[in-house]
């Protein structure tokens, strides 16, 4: 009996033991990426400007690297790798798509260019929206030097340096003075202020009379409307500051609310203005400024560089080209090397620059390997995509990363990542990479499919194209659709109309019979 318990017990020991080593061996086997192949993954999912950052702080950790200098490169060293050599030498690959066989293909003729989404009217976005995204700029490439805009960016100002300084002229008592310093510290960014004045006056421990009397002070200054607790006292400041700010305009702005519908008729009876001077009314709020910071805005401003360029050669094929400008060329300063190697050094100086070396060749030949990644994604984009690049947007197709992914025998969280924070500049304009990957709407006839994003663009040209008589309503869109052999859902219809900023069409009816009747 002894005998068998010891006997349990030692196999449950061995099993216990088994499945540790198992689950050890299964952990290492799980966590063996080398440090070189975290940097390499990371390199592949930068953006341009973040690579080159990462590329200056190698730079100034490794002595054996150095950036390319083009008039000295050749008396510096040679280059043990180029991460530009393929684009220096024509990295473009050409797609055999001709542009008769795509018109025959797609049936219909050549768009010249593609009408790009209006940029938002950032004035008064509470009140207007929008009525359409921003997904491209057109402008044709070599126009501009993109790489010298930085220089023609203004500095921004300093909003609390200029309200202070005209603080400091005005003739006003030092307590009132001190209370409008206290508001002008706890501006926003946008100019706003939204701390209660009872917490501004404990702050400094004044009374509410003279912060509110600093208010006064500080919503005299410039620019007009600063200050403001919120949009509609700071459209008022504006107007009284052009004198407009009369009983019917008083009304109007309290009434922000039936402005955003676009309900001119609740609007006209509130206050008591007939229709063309509610119309008035409603152009002069839209020329006031909603956000009286704007000037003074301290976020950065990024200007986007294209990784790559795709252009339509005279045969009608496609060229796929990397943007040497945002391809940092890295070279193994030998100069330097060769007088390091050359000293008698220390086994742990000699162990220093082995790692250096073998950090800087790792490296160069990390930044070669995501150049020919991303050119070869881009490549079989444009393979995937080729109707947009000849036609337009209303061509997009379908696409998955997956697709992708495995027409190139990649991974695809590689893919992924080549896609994330990059940029390819078009005749169409310049577009993230992630736009070209859509989700797909079945046909009516369940022949086919259709990109998401065409269909959105589908849906705001039908907007765009109504009149005053003929608004359509959400379930009039689907049907406009499905005549065009798109299937799809009210509420997707709307889901995309919204998020466009297009307005609902009780909305957009009022507004087009209120221009219709000014006219």
């Amino acid at each position: 009996m002894a005998n068998s318990i010891n006997i349990q017990a030692r196999r449950q020991q061995g099993m216990r033991q088994g499945l540790s080593q198992g689950f050890g061996q299964g952990m290492s086997h799980s966590l063996t990426m080398t440090p070189q192949l975290v940097q390499s993954i990371k390199l592949l999912q930068m953006s341009s400007a973040e690579l080159l950052k990462h590329i200056e702080e190698e730079v100034e950790k490794n002595p054996l690297l150095e950036l390319a200098d083009g008039e000295v490169q050749g008396m510096r060293g040679e280059a043990v790798s180029d991460t530009s050599a393929d684009a220096e030498t024509s990295v473009s690959q050409d797609l055999d798509i001709s542009q008769s066989a795509l018109e025959e293909k797609l049936g219909t003729s050549l768009e010249n260019s593609f009408d790009g989404d209006r940029a938002p009217n950032e004035t008064l976005k509470s009140i207007e929206k929008s009525s359409g995204e921003t997904h491209g700029t057109d402008f044709s490439a070599g126009a501009t030097d993109i790489s010298s805009l930085e220089d023609y960016i203004p500095e921004k100002k300093n909003l609390r340096s200029h309200l202070s300084e005209q603080l400091a002229l005005s003739r006003t008592d030092i307590a009132i003075r001190n209370a409008a310093l206290e508001i002008i510290d706890n501006l926003e960014e946008d100019g706003y202020l939204r701390v209660e004045l009872d917490v501004l006056a404990r702050n400094i421990g004044t009374t509410s009379d003279l912060i509110q009397s600093g208010l006064g002070l500080v919503q005299s200054l410039d620019p007009i409307g600063i200050a403001a607790r919120d949009l509609g006292e700071c459209l008022a400041i504006q107007l009284q500051e052009k004198n407009r700010f009369d009983p019917a305009m008083e009304c109007l702005v309290k009434h922000l609310d039936l402005l955003a519908k676009r309900d001119f008729e609740s609007l006209q009876e509130l206050c008591e203005v007939g229709l063309d001077d509610l119309l008035d009314m409603v152009d002069e709020i839209k020329a006031l400024e909603p956000r009286p910071a704007r000037a003074f805005d301290t976020a950065p401003v990024n200007t986007i560089v294209p990784d790559i360029f795709v252009s339509e050669k005279p045969d009608g094929s496609f060229s796929v080209e990397l943007n040497s400008e945002t391809l940092p060329k890295v070279l193994v300063n030998q100069v330097y090397q060769s007088i390091v190697s050359t000293k008698k050094q220390r086994p742990e100086e000699k162990a220093f620059m082995v790692d250096c070396l073998n950090s800087a060749n790792w490296l160069i030949k990390s930044l070669e390997q995501r150049a020919n990644t991303v050119l070869k994604v881009m490549t079989e984009i444009v393979r995937q995509q080729d109707g947009f690049f000849a036609f337009g947007v209303s061509h997009l197709k379908p696409l998955s990363l997956q697709q992708v992914a495995d027409a190139i025998k990649m991974h695809e969280s590689t893919v992924s990542r080549v896609t994330s924070n990059k940029y390819v500049l078009t005749r169409q304009g310049i577009f993230e990479l992630k736009f070209f990957f859509t989700a797909s709407i079945n046909s009516s006839d369940g022949q086919g499919e259709h990109s998401a994003e065409a269909v959105r663009q589908r849906i705001k040209k039908l907007v765009e194209s109504e009149t005053a008589n003929n608004v359509l309503s959400d379930d009039a869109l689907v049907e406009a659709l499905a005549e065009e052999n798109i299937a799809i859902a009210r509420r997707t219809v709307a889901k995309y109309r919204e998020a466009m900023g297009l307005a609902s069409s009780v909305q957009r009816r009022r507004e087009k019979k209120a221009h219709a009747a000014r006219r």
